[in-house]
């Protein structure tokens, strides 16, 4: 087993000149899927889009997930023009983090759909949508109304939790109150590693209790430090290799590196983050 405390050190050494050679040196076979949510690269992808992308590509990630779809487009392309630019680049156009509701879901499916996507995942919750457990109920029902859509039109719907998922609710868990109201067949879960850990609960309690309902992971780290800030993947303190060891009865297909604060070049932070997963799941 890798030591995740050494393993920054002995590798960021390397990583800025693999960076700048042609090619994907740390590709993976076609049907193995390490991706990456671009949030964790936003600053960059308003500046340069297909640079930010080729940069992605290089290091050798081959899945994405999107945070910037507005106005039908995904960062200023229509949904086609973005397909064909990620999928020229070898990667994979796999989910799309949007703010669905029931108001615009047809034609955000529709969109979703044609930039080749897999996934539609609601990113998060309107502080006005989460004051008590009826709110919580009144959400699952949309969520297998908006899932039962996405399905008809082959995409799987899926939620995304921050922390405050975690924090009681007139002794109620709100998490517990979405997974238990919605339709498994119709609502999967984006499980954020980083913040269901923030929130004091376990990942692996949640794999009991709800098999199979966690399809999406999003990988974050957590430093050390009194402010718990995102971090490089191996260097932090969640213990990955346990979570993964049961992604399975996670009912994990596809997961996602994301990174909210950096203290280093992004493109070197993402490579080590990219290489330790590697270790992690193949």
């Amino acid at each position: 087993m890798i030591n995740r405390r050494t393993f920054v050190k002995s590798l960021s050494a390397g990583v800025a000149a693999s960076l700048v050679l042609p090619g994907k040196l740390l590709a993976l076979p076609p049907d193995k899927l390490i991706g990456i949510q671009l949030y964790t690269l936003h600053d960059l992808m308003k500046e340069d889009v297909a640079g930010t992308l080729e940069q992605v590509a290089k290091i050798g990630f081959n899945a994405i997930e999107t945070a910037g779809y507005a106005e039908r487009q995904f960062y200023g392309y229509a949904p086609e023009e973005f397909k064909i630019l990620v999928e020229d680049m070898g990667m994979t156009p796999q989910s799309s983090h949007a703010g669905v509701t029931v108001m615009n879901i047809d034609e955000v499916i529709e969109d979703t759909v044609n930039a080749g996507m897999s996934y539609l995942v609601l990113p998060s919750l309107d502080k006005s949508r989460r004051n008590n457990p009826d709110d919580y109920l009144k959400v699952a029902d949309e969520f297998n109304m908006m899932g039962e859509k996405c399905k008809k039109a082959g995409l799987t719907f899926a939620y995304h939790n921050h922390a405050f998922e975690f924090e009681k609710l007139a002794e109620n868990v709100p998490y517990d109150i979405l997974l238990e109201n919605t339709e498994p067949e119709l609502v999967s879960m984006q499980l954020d590693l980083y913040w269901i850990v923030y929130g004091g609960s376990d990942p692996i309690d949640y794999f009991n209790r709800y098999p199979g309902r966690f399809e999406l992971f999003h990988v974050k780290d957590m430093s050390n430090g009194a402010n718990r800030e995102s971090t490089e993947i191996g260097s932090g303190t969640i213990d990955f290799d346990t979570i993964f060891a049961e992604k399975e009865k996670a009912g994990m297909k596809y997961f996602y590196l994301e990174q909210e604060s950096f203290h280093m070049d992004p493109f070197e932070s993402i490579a080590i983050s990219y290489k330790y997963l590697k270790t992690l799941t193949y």
